[in-house]
């Protein structure tokens, strides 16, 4: 599952999302070695305001404090998933 796109779905907005935070908390414990993350930049769904990318990038931190769910998330998973090699 591909974690983004909080923008959609959130009640709060920006610069925090915090009502996304949960979910994608509870994801991430839910099935850690399942979950990747995207940007989905272009963002071709928000036509007047483009959220914040690396605001965006920045929320991975409070979703996965640990280093080694973040290197799960951004590193391991997706190469795994596509078949990238990896150290």
């Amino acid at each position: 599952m591909k974690l983004s796109s909080v923008y959609q779905d959130t009640k709060v907005g920006p610069p925090t999302y915090a009502d996304q935070t949960e979910v994608a908390r509870a994801l991430l414990r839910a099935a850690p070695e399942r979950m990747v993350w995207g940007s989905d930049w272009p963002h071709p769904t928000e036509r007047d305001q483009k959220p914040d990318d690396a605001m965006l990038f920045d929320l991975i931190a409070e979703w996965a404090p640990d280093e080694t769910l973040r290197r799960r998330l951004l590193v391991d998973n997706p190469a795994a998933l596509y078949g990238f090699p990896h150290h």
